[in-house]
């Protein structure tokens, strides 16, 4: 009996590692995700004629949307299940992302960059 105890331990222990490794991933997808589009800013205002306070949208946008979804996704984890509210937001920010690299007038980008931040992980 002390056996089995002491292997569902490890197993719980295991499994707790491998979701901080998830959550650890998640949160370097939105930070590496965030200092991509700073350093691009220059590059984004040449290509598609950004001002200065246009510039800032680009990062407001989705700094705005993430700050307000964030509460609302958490709830909606705890109801429908962190996982697949995980990996949805994944799959949607991924694909939101690749939008936003296509993207080809500031009204595109802002709007697509808004998307972006309610669906991080």
């Amino acid at each position: 009996m002390g056996q089995s105890s002491s292997r569902s331990g490890a197993v719980v222990s295991g499994r707790r590692w491998l979701a901080l490794v998830v959550l650890c991933t998640g949160v370097l997808m939105i930070i590496l995700d965030q200092t991509i589009v700073n350093v691009a800013l220059p590059s984004i205002q040449g290509d598609l004629g950004f001002s200065q306070s246009g510039l800032a949208w680009v990062v407001n946008a989705y700094l705005i949307a993430f700050g307000g979804i964030l509460l609302l996704a958490g709830r909606l984890g705890d109801l429908v299940g962190r996982k697949r509210i995980f990996i949805t937001g994944l799959a949607v920010f991924t694909a939101a992302s690749l939008l936003c690299g296509v993207s080809g007038s500031q009204e595109l980008l802002i709007a697509r960059g808004s998307s972006r931040a309610s669906a991080a992980p």
